[in-house]
């Protein structure tokens, strides 16, 4: 990246985060929620990203994360009466084991043998929160039910606004981590497993660790916005966290960008807001009018938001040759 794209790029995400900053007292306490909702699922299309698009390994399970992470969070609130912060890394650090531990018989599968072992997995967490013998934690079909926290130490902000601000400073921590495990040895070895792994390998890179870790690591980011999405949403329960979150994910993913950082928050605003859109379109057949929506953002951009972005960057604003 050249010295003046960069110097840009700095300058529009300043703008970018001064506007998020300012724009929850612009706006009704619904569109604050659909926006928190948004940097949410921006923590867990990041997690996914790094899985699917720097390591190549594709997952039709992270639903199941997301509801690990809520569960743990909306359980400890609940049963113990944890302050809702300290639920967070607890609900991290389970999501991390769970995930590096389902990654290592994982390691045998590649492609789409692997995708639907993460679907057997979406598909069995729904019934095993449902399961009579763990009803008492769970709360069963009904779910469970937590109480919204106030702004802390006397700030002038309502509930929905607090848990905005919260959610955008832990999308923008999550961020920065990733950015710079990314840009680093780990992630230089990530990519490499997923364009040559034989190579990879000879050259030294533990692959299974690598790939097992990753797993991890993305199962932690996700376990972290189901945490939030518990104290944002207020419920859990089991028919939250079905296949569909798991595909929706992966939709946010590819919609977005794969490999790519920024992906993640336009795969984000994508599925939480075109849904929507398309209620509003036609209420009869909704989901008609969200799939011309994806067959038309794909058609039109086939390297997601973020590569379709860069190459008006490129072209019109930095006037730089597209490459070939």
């Amino acid at each position: 990246m050249s010295v003046a794209s960069a110097h840009w790029m700095w300058i529009a995400m300043v703008c970018l985060l001064a506007l998020a900053c300012v724009l929850p007292f612009f706006v009704s306490n619904y569109r604050v929620f659909q926006f928190t909702s948004a940097y949410i699922y921006a923590i867990a299309l990041l997690g996914l990203n790094m899985l699917t698009g720097y390591n190549g390994q594709i997952s039709l399970g992270h639903g199941a994360f997301f509801a690990i992470g809520a569960y743990t969070t909306a359980i400890l609130i609940d049963q113990f009466h944890w302050n809702y912060v300290a639920t967070i890394p607890v609900a991290a650090l389970l999501c991390l084991i769970g995930g590096f531990l389902f990654g290592l018989p994982a390691l045998r599968l590649e492609g789409h043998f692997l995708a639907l072992a993460t679907l057997a997995l979406a598909l069995a967490t729904p019934q095993l929160l449902k399961y009579k013998a763990f009803e008492h934690w769970t709360g069963g079909v009904q779910g469970i039910v937590i109480n919204k926290p106030d702004a802390p130490f006397g700030l002038p902000l309502n509930p929905d606004q607090w848990l905005y601000f919260l959610c955008l400073a832990f999308m923008i921590v999550m961020f920065w981590i990733a950015w710079n495990l990314l840009r680093g040895r780990i992630g230089r070895a990530m990519v490499a497993i997923r364009d040559q792994p034989t190579a990879a390998a000879t050259m030294g890179i533990n692959t299974a660790l690598y790939k097992s870790l990753t797993f991890g690591v993305s199962a932690l980011y996700t376990g972290i916005a189901g945490s939030l999405s518990a104290i944002v949403v207020q419920f859990v329960a089991p028919d939250s966290f079905g296949s569909f979150l798991s595909i929706t994910l992966l939709v946010g993913v590819v919609v977005g960008g794969l490999a790519s950082l920024s992906g993640a928050i336009y795969g984000a605003l994508f599925v939480q807001f075109i849904h929507n859109i398309s209620e509003e379109i036609s209420k009869a057949a909704p989901w008609a009018i969200y799939g011309i929506f994806l067959i038309g953002f794909m058609y039109l951009m086939p390297t997601g938001i973020a590569g379709f972005l860069r190459l008006i960057w490129h072209r019109l604003v930095l006037r730089e040759p597209r490459r070939r």
